[in-house]
């Protein structure tokens, strides 16, 4: 597709009124895979609105996961993208959660063995260049942009900031992620930034980044299917919830090492298991009501568990 035409058919699609889901492909290979861009626009959004971007997990359900985020759209005025990487083109954790960074199977990356693929590759590119389109397109001009992921997604938002701390998003959320990319250059990708851009002064850039950590206190599950248990995650901790405490305290401790400023927020979610509509509706009301919600609130999300 020439790149005009494109960049006129994200426009279109953005700027609908509506739900809608479009193919989208950003990359220059005629054989380049693409992904589905599930969006939601309110009809009083306006040129000034936020633009939310949402990661879906495990599931590849980005379709439910815009739907997770229409209340808030329609409250705040936000307009909600949800990029979707199918199985068919994205399969498994390396391509997707992993960002594709390494040809290779599970146990090559966690033995350090693998080769590294070509940026142009990685699933984290596709969205900076989605955010480069945004812009070129004129969808995206001075509003603020906000990315969040749950579970799998909470995966890949993390590990995108940690390899890329591209400087772009007004806040990111991280919620209920299975395990976690530590910020230190001294263990392999994917338990640690070894063999990827990452260097030290990307860290003081990551360190500094609006990088929040949503973890459901309830999210306590060690039998869950889709819980990561390979060694370098069971040393995180034994579920979701110790080892978002884990990833916030490595940071921490290694950013004071480093002597360097330290900006990420973590927010235990009281009530609150491995839920994705939950925890949208939490980090929307952390951002637009700029505070955690009631403990009546919370009680009255709590009680789902949707991937």
């Amino acid at each position: 597709m020439p790149n005009d035409l494109r960049l006129s058919t994200l426009r279109g699609a953005v700027l609908r009124t509506g739900r809608h889901a479009i193919e989208y492909r950003n990359g220059a290979a005629p054989d380049a895979r693409s992904i589905v861009l599930n969006t939601y626009r309110p009809a009083h959004a306006g040129p000034a609105s936020p633009i939310v971007l949402v990661q879906h997990g495990v599931m590849r359900n980005g379709g439910d996961y815009r739907d997770f985020w229409v209340p808030a759209a329609d409250e705040h005025g936000l307009v909600i993208i949800a990029p979707t990487f199918s199985n068919e083109q994205w399969p498994d954790v390396v391509s997707y959660n992993n960002g594709n960074l390494l040809a290779t199977t599970d146990r090559e990356a966690h033995a350090g063995t693998a080769p590294a693929t070509a940026p142009a590759a990685w699933s984290y590119t596709v969205i900076t260049r989605l955010v480069d389109d945004l812009r070129a397109s004129g969808v995206l001009t001075s509003q603020l942009l906000y990315l969040f992921g749950h579970s799998a997604g909470g995966q890949f938002v993390h590990r995108l900031m940690s390899v890329l701390t591209p400087g772009v998003f007004t806040q990111v959320a991280a919620g209920n992620p299975g395990w976690y990319t530590l910020p230190r250059l001294d263990l392999p990708f994917p338990e640690g930034l070894g063999g990827t851009p990452a260097s030290a002064d990307s860290l003081a850039n990551l360190f500094a980044s609006p990088l929040t950590i949503l973890a459901g206190e309830q999210d306590t599950v060690t039998d869950d299917p889709h819980l990561p248990s390979e060694p370098a995650a069971l040393r995180q901790g034994p579920h979701r919830y110790a080892r978002a405490r884990h990833y916030y305290a490595t940071a921490q401790a290694e950013a004071a090492r480093r002597g360097l400023p330290f900006h990420w927020q973590l927010h235990s979610i009281a009530g609150i298991g491995h839920d994705g509509k939950a925890m949208s509706a939490v980090c929307a009301h952390l951002w637009f009501h700029h505070r955690l919600p009631d403990a009546k609130h919370l009680a009255a999300l709590a009680g789902q568990h949707t991937a």
